[in-house]
């Protein structure tokens, strides 16, 4: 029992559970615009919870052998614990791990493609490709400075609008703008996580955006971030495509401000709490710009 509960822990671990807001939170607002257009199915919105969140899982556990494998993750490692570098499983158990969780995914997505057809086979297809691709393959998109762009991609963008249209089958307007904020917080969450890798990464020959920008330029992308999300409600306010509810995650400022303030002097491993909070932050805008958005316009 007790060697049980200390594996499930280390699992746990890997799975890293502090990132996975940013899986929920595009469901919550994707379905959230289903509601407005009177289009929300519990089935598919539940699936496509479950799935985003298996797929979250799998590719953080890919990240977890890849980087060890490439010798991305050493004992300078400033990060929260990777189990692979760590000792805690060794890279074949992690490996199985993420091919058991994807193919659970793939189990999940088979009913989304009952209900939504072959567009969600494609999107499937794509987001487990890039969760490997991110870390894994002959070219690394975290490698080569890609990373911030997939992950607004698929954190934004596919996640939100493939949410919607698994209850809506179509698309709307609304579900584009909706999924801006969303894949630009996420984004934000990946660009702490960078800049805190800065001197690591270089020295393992990762090229990432941060390193590529250097610190003040990816200081300036995150406040960039962080900054057009909080405009977008204004936007859809003024192209009539949300009610005066939306701006809700305005209340979040605070939260936003003493970040930026925060991420400008940090360096190293203080900015694994920046990071967390970060992700904390893209939970409590996705909370409260979905609430605005079920309200009808």
């Amino acid at each position: 029992m007790v060697r049980a509960m200390a594996d499930l822990k280390t699992w746990l671990l890997a799975s890293r559970p502090k990132t996975l807001p940013a899986a929920s939170v595009p469901v919550l607002v994707g379905t959230a615009v289903a509601i407005q257009y009177g289009r929300f199915v519990p089935g598919p919105a539940l699936a496509a919870l479950v799935g985003a969140l298996l797929i979250q899982i799998g590719a953080n556990l890919a990240n977890d052998v890849f980087d060890f494998k490439k010798g991305a993750d050493t004992a300078e490692r400033l990060g929260p614990t990777r189990v692979t570098q760590a000792g805690l499983l060794t890279p074949r158990q992690v490996f199985s791990g993420m091919t058991a969780v994807f193919a659970v995914a793939v189990a999940i997505g088979s009913y989304l493609v009952a209900m939504g057809g072959w567009p969600i086979v494609a999107i499937g297809i794509a987001s487990i490709l890039s969760a490997i691709a991110y870390t894994g393959g002959p070219f690394p998109l975290g490698y080569h400075g890609l990373g911030d762009v997939f992950v607004f991609l698929f954190f934004g963008l596919v996640a939100v609008c493939g949410t919607f249209y698994v209850q809506a089958l179509t698309l709307a307007p609304a579900v584009w703008w909706a999924a801006v904020p969303i894949g630009l917080l996420a984004t934000a969450i990946l660009v702490v996580n960078n800049l805190r890798d800065i001197e690591t990464d270089r020295k393992a020959g990762k090229r990432t955006l941060a390193v590529r920008l250097g610190r003040n330029g990816v200081i300036a992308e995150y406040g960039l971030l962080v900054v057009a999300s909080y405009l977008v409600p204004l936007a859809m306010i003024v192209l009539g495509l949300a009610s005066p509810w939306v701006m809700l995650p305005w209340l979040s400022l605070p939260l936003a401000i003493g970040l930026w303030k925060r991420v400008r002097i940090l360096e190293g491993k203080p900015l694994n709490q920046v990071l967390a909070d970060t992700a904390r932050l893209e939970l409590v805008f996705g909370v409260l710009f979905a609430v605005g958005l079920t309200v009808p316009r």
